[in-house]
């Protein structure tokens, strides 16, 4: 290639001779900086197109051992968080919310640990219940880091969700998700119509700005729930 390459054109010539099996799976490729000369082009280029690519386990680097195609890529989902009202309008369906309780308090030692801050300082807790054509669609039980996003005081949540507010407002770079069931609670049961120690569809999502946790929430649905994922 004699015209200096962009990072995403270097990804996508690396990408394709993956792909291709030019370079087989085990295989070791060549260094960054006969990368870097083929594709005139800084190593920092390179570098940034064979990290993206590592993200997807296509790629296995370790420093001072080189890199290599990976024997047995490891499939990843790529989870979009998704805005409440837009996903219950694109399903044709009419969109509300209802914000049940909001206090600034401890929150239990888990939620704690795990957005890294000590056990005793309060938080904005939010519980909000997601409606589609005036059905309960999702339980909210959000914890909001209030020295990340000291603004969230200040907004009501009645004509905007919390979900919604921070997409909008708050920046994040990295998540953390978790997937599981759950039996309804007598609470839960009722704020979600359905029959206590029935089985809810669970997320828990935990989003960071840097090396600081923003919000951690848990999202209850009712057992016929679907999420999508790209692989």
């Amino acid at each position: 290639m004699s015209r200096q390459q962009s990072w995403q054109s270097v990804h996508d010539e690396v990408l394709r001779r993956i792909n291709t099996r030019i370079w087989k799976p085990g295989e070791q490729i060549p260094n960054e900086a006969d990368l870097a000369a083929e594709f005139s082009c800084a190593r920092t280029t390179v570098n940034r197109a064979l990290r993206e690519i590592a993200k997807t386990g296509l790629l296995d680097r370790r420093r001072k051992a080189g890199t290599r195609i990976a024997e047995q890529p490891v499939a990843k989902a790529t989870f979009d968080i998704p805005v409440m009202r837009q996903e219950i309008e694109e399903g044709g369906q009419t969109y509300n919310h209802q914000l049940l309780q909001r206090e600034v308090t401890a929150p239990p030692d888990a939620v704690s640990d795990a957005i890294g801050v000590k056990h005793g300082k309060r938080l904005l807790r939010l519980k909000a219940l997601h409606l589609a054509d005036c059905r309960p669609y999702a339980f909210e039980d959000r914890w909001v880091n209030l020295e990340v996003t000291p603004k969230v005081n200040e907004e009501l949540f009645d004509n905007i969700s919390a979900n919604e507010w921070l997409l909008q407002n708050v920046p994040y770079t990295h998540g953390e998700i978790s997937f599981f069931a759950m039996t309804a609670s007598p609470d839960a049961a009722k704020i979600l119509n359905c029959d206590p120690g029935s089985a809810l569809f669970t997320l828990e999502r935990l989003t960071w700005n840097g090396p600081i946790a923003v919000t951690h929430v848990r999202m209850m649905f009712t057992k016929d729930h679907k999420m999508r994922a790209t692989l």
